[in-house]
């Protein structure tokens, strides 16, 4: 190709009305059009990249000598050929004689072999080096390879492309911008732009006149410190001056004066940003807030009731205790109020927390109690502050919690509350401790209560808190101190009649207390948020005993168990794919335990990871199955890969016809779904022969062995299969 036809072709496309106003799709086509008139192809495409929804949308396809039907084949979006998008991000262009056998295509060869493409020529558009888009230029036959004339035509035209693109994004731009300030214009909230070079009024709208009935002429482009808060507060307003220059926010409420006289007040915010030139600004948003300073008063007299229920409030009951020196404090808790409230809604679970205050308020009144409050979303208070004895006070107590338990009718239906009761004796609290602290710490043993849920706060339950809180501070040390180990129970194919898994279970070596089992400390580390570290160390310690085992040819998987705060972290994901990558693991093998109750929390977050977690070849169980709240809809949506079946059940076969009657619906349930089952808390010959008649999958339990040391699980594994 002649150089002078290079010119003529790049001047008619730069010349063109379509390039001049940045009208993409029109330039694009006229791009296809000339460059299948200089060069020999079968089509030429041009495609945009969105950043957004990384998809390639293609703008226009050029087909010469094919079957039209072609062009309904799309490219292949970003995601599916990442290699070759970061190759044109890196590299200007991609050509290849014989695409089929060239690397850098390998994601896009069934895309070329549906076309019958052998060559191409893969030229990048790019803004500023950043990828906006592909020119594509495609071969059907055998030709002679890409000419450097041909590439540097190709690229010369994507750069036209990429103009064209700068320009549309221009408009683009111009327009957001005219619509941003129509919309500020429009907008009841004050919003000013100061320049903090010049303390310059660079802008301010049309609702600040309308507040301050200051004219705009007489505020923009003059001096801040004209404004009424400068002049009226001159120390505060310096300070949120100071602080926008060094980058820090200010929020603030004055009370001002308009030049009439008249008072009002204004509730405003001062944050910096930077202009793209590099310029500092403050952006000022304010609004006029006096009619909820006129309304000052009133909230102050409802500032120590509960607007819901009418008792008191939490901050006027802690006034209250801090000055008591004797009686009784009774703390009220409902339990499963918010699984309730999740069920029914909030409208309804708001007619139960009104009728429960209604029936405190009637108990209190007959008692001649004063203080009745509301302390927390469905926590409740009653302080008998008259000398009574303890057997009272414990038949008060008792006519409450049999007052509370009484069915509620909400719409058609019988609800039940679920009251769990604390009492506390105002004497027997150590002077270091609040009430509300210890009648928290017997609310949560009344909340674990078969039966009455009504706890007595004692010394016991005290140096009980004392211990969970030394454990937790041993917790943090352990943490780093590295004094936790893996041991592994095996798990038995029943069918096989061989070992195929490994549960990991963690022990602690603490320096004074010996080796300690998780129900020593789990449940702390649970409520005081230290099991994220914990689990993400079991997960990253047992995937790379995985991944020794598997280097060792021992074919097992490995089961983790993890807590419902681990799972719902929001890392969840990217922890485990980043272990799947560096350990290697192969697909399957690592399988994560949660319990059904923890599963059903958050239905919509726990089915999404749920599905990431599977497409990574990460299997899921189901934990302590049968003692939660599933469905048959739920284990449908989830992609569980096995439920493993409650100890209690497995302990119970021997001698509880229920018990048999579970379990083999358990199995039937998980055979009609195609999901593996495993028995926990095998312990007899008697059990296993059961649950094998019943065409359990697996079991576990100490029938077949405890939780071992690796070293001394690698001796297993080698026994059982000598035996086998």
């Amino acid at each position: 190709m002649k150089k002078h036809q290079f010119q003529q072709l790049l001047e008619y496309i730069v010349n063109s009305e379509a390039k001049q106003l940045g009208d993409f799709k029109a330039t694009a086509q006229i791009a296809a059009e000339l460059l299948s008139q200089q060069i020999n192809v079968s089509s030429v495409v041009v495609s945009a990249l969105s950043a957004e929804t990384n998809t390639l949308e293609q703008i226009t396809r050029l087909c010469l000598g094919v079957n039209t039907s072609s062009a309904s084949v799309i490219r292949p979006n970003p995601g599916s050929c990442t290699n070759f998008i970061h190759q044109l991000k890196d590299e200007r262009h991609i050509s290849a004689e014989f695409c089929g056998d060239d690397s850098r295509l390998v994601e896009l060869k069934p895309y070329y072999q549906a076309l019958g493409i052998i060559s191409v020529l893969e030229v990048a558009i790019r803004i500023n080096g950043h990828l906006e888009g592909i020119l594509s230029l495609e071969r059907t036959e055998a030709t002679e390879p890409w000419h450097d004339s041909e590439v540097q035509l190709c690229s010369q035209v994507a750069d036209q492309l990429a103009l064209t693109l700068a320009t549309q994004y221009g408009y683009e731009k111009d327009e957001r911008l005219t619509l941003f300030l129509s919309a500020a214009e429009q907008s009841d909230q004050i919003m000013m732009v100061v320049n903090l070079a010049s303390d310059c009024i660079e802008y301010v709208n049309k609702a600040h006149a309308d507040l301050t009935k200051v004219p705009r002429e007489r505020v923009l482009g003059r001096q801040v410190q004209s404004l009424d808060f400068f002049r009226q507060y001159p120390t505060l307003a310096a300070l949120v001056l100071k602080k926008a220059r060094i980058g820090e926010t200010s929020e603030e409420e004055v009370n001002l004066v308009r030049h009439d006289g008249s008072p009002y007040w204004m509730r405003f915010s001062v944050k910096r940003f930077i202009s793209e030139r590099g310029n500092h600004f403050a952006l000022v948003n304010a609004e006029d807030c006096t009619e909820q300073h006129n309304h000052q008063s009133e909230l102050l007299r409802l500032a120590w009731r509960c607007g819901l229920t009418g008792l008191y409030n939490r901050t006027h009951f802690s006034q209250v205790l801090e000055k008591a020196q004797k009686g009784h404090l009774v703390l009220i808790d409902l339990r499963e109020f918010k699984r309730f409230n999740d069920t029914y809604g909030h409208a309804n679970g708001d007619i139960m927390l009104i009728e429960v205050a209604r029936r405190m308020r009637h108990f209190a009144e007959a008692h001649q109690i004063s203080e009745v409050a509301r302390i927390g979303s469905d926590e409740f208070g009653i302080l008998f502050e008259n000398e009574e004895d303890e057997i009272f006070i414990e038949h008060a107590t008792e006519r409450l919690y049999k007052q509370l338990e009484v069915p509620i009718t909400i719409g058609i239906e019988q609800i039940e509350p679920k009251p769990a009761l604390a009492r506390v004796d105002l004497a027997s609290i150590e002077q270091q401790f609040s009430l509300l602290t210890c009648a928290d710490i017997a609310l949560q043993y009344a909340k674990n209560k078969q039966g009455n849920a009504i706890q007595v706060f004692n010394s016991a339950l005290l140096n009980a808190f004392k211990e969970d809180a030394q454990i937790e501070r041993d917790l943090a040390v352990a943490i780093k101190g590295r004094q936790f180990e893996l041991y592994y129970q095996p798990l038995k194919d029943l069918k096989k009649q061989s070992y195929i898994g490994a549960e990991a279970l963690i022990r602690w070596h603490h320096p004074k207390k010996g080796v300690l089992y998780p129900g020593a400390f789990i449940d702390i580390a649970e409520q005081t948020g230290l099991i994220n570290d914990i689990g993400s160390w079991v997960l990253e310690a047992a995937c790379k005993q995985l991944n020794l085992w598997q280097r060792h040819q021992i074919d097992i998987s490995m089961h983790v168990n993890v807590s419902a705060r681990q799972f719902f972290s929001g890392t969840l994901f990217e922890q485990v794919w980043e272990l799947v990558t560096r350990y290697r693991l192969k697909p399957h093998s690592l399988i994560l335990e949660i319990t059904e109750t923890e599963l059903m929390e958050d239905i919509r977050s726990a089915t999404n990871l749920c599905h990431e977690l599977a497409a990574l070849g990460v299997g899921l169980a189901i934990d302590d199955f049968g003692t939660g709240y599933s469905s048959m809809r739920y284990l449908k949506q989830f992609p569980i890969s096995k439920l493993k079946i409650d100890r209690s059940f497995i302990s119970d076969l021997s001698v509880s016809h229920e018990s048999r009657e579970i379990v083999s619906a358990i199995i039937a349930m998980a055979s009609a779904l195609n999901i593996s089952l495993t028995a926990e808390g095998v312990e007899t010959k008697e059990q296993e022969h059961f649950l094998a008649e019943h065409s359990c999958h697996q079991a576990q339990g100490f029938l077949y062995s405890p939780a071992l040391r690796v070293s001394e699980f690698g001796q297993f594994l080698e026994k059982s299969a000598s035996i086998h």
